[in-house]
């Protein structure tokens, strides 16, 4: 026997295939399903990778959202503000053209009431004149009738019977005798028995002869009312302030006061 045949050997035992194959295959299945959870975390970590990346694109969009949203508020409101100013200038330009329109008609109808009480006052002042005048007239008439003396003229006399022997008789619109008469006519009849041959109408009549003013006025001569030459009613001065005419429809041929009907004119044709 050796001398070394009793000392154990401090070499490990080689292990038998079997066991290394077993140990190999466990290994080998660890290390694949390392490898697999490997990969699979290798995958699993790549997805926030990929979400990260994509974070800030949505982030900008949404800034740009929110931006573009904040601009058409601030648009919005702006409008809104520049309606409403001009709504607001829209009032206050009706309103102050409701009020120019009142003041201009309150103007209006004060200048209206002014002219009319202005007109009225002129009316007034003119009636007041026209009184005057005719009270002046009259006045005039009874003085210078009164004094005046008939001359002595056979033909004046002719003229002054024939127009009394008419009285009473009917006035009738171009009526020339003998038992109807208008103004003219009369006048010319009882001229046509001095002789005297006058013209038909009164606008003629009214300038024949010699005119003579109202103040000198005398028995014969013929008077006339309106305008000489456009006279629309004659007579004739038969004294004491007196005159006779064919007057018309209601009264037809009468004896009446110059007073009460002043005459405009006076012509003398004896």
């Amino acid at each position: 026997m050796s001398h070394t045949a009793h000392i154990p050997s401090h070499r490990k035992p080689r292990r038998s295939a079997s066991k290394m194959a077993l140990r190999a295959g466990v290994t080998g299945g660890v290390l694949s399903t390392l490898a697999v959870a490997g990969a699979s975390g290798a995958a699993n970590a790549a997805e926030p990778v990929t979400q990260t990346m994509e974070l800030p694109t949505l982030t900008t969009d949404l800034s740009s959202q929110v931006a573009q949203s904040a601009d058409a508020t601030q648009q919005a409101a702006a409008n809104y503000q520049l309606q409403a100013e001009r709504d607001e200038a829209f009032t206050k330009a009706a309103d102050q053209a409701k009020k120019d329109q009142l003041s201009a008609e309150k103007k209006a109808e004060a200048k209206k009431k002014a002219e009319a009480a202005a007109k009225k006052a002129k009316a007034e002042r003119e009636a007041a004149a026209q009184a005057s005048s005719r009270s002046s007239e009259r006045t005039t008439l009874s003085t210078a009738t009164q004094t005046a003396a008939a001359p002595a003229s056979g033909s004046v006399g002719a003229v002054v019977s024939f127009l009394k022997s008419q009285v009473g008789d009917a006035y009738v619109m171009g009526g020339t005798g003998p038992n109807s008469w208008d103004c003219s006519g009369l006048v010319q009849a009882a001229f046509k028995q001095a002789g005297v041959d006058l013209p038909r109408t009164s606008q003629a009549q009214s300038t024949s002869g010699t005119s003579v003013s109202l103040s000198s006025v005398q028995v014969g001569d013929i008077l006339y009312w309106g305008g000489a030459g456009s006279a629309y009613h004659v007579g004739v001065y038969i004294g004491n302030g007196q005159y006779l005419d064919a007057a018309n429809p209601s009264k037809g041929v009468v004896i009446q006061d110059l007073s009460g009907y002043p005459a405009s004119g006076a012509v003398r044709v004896l």
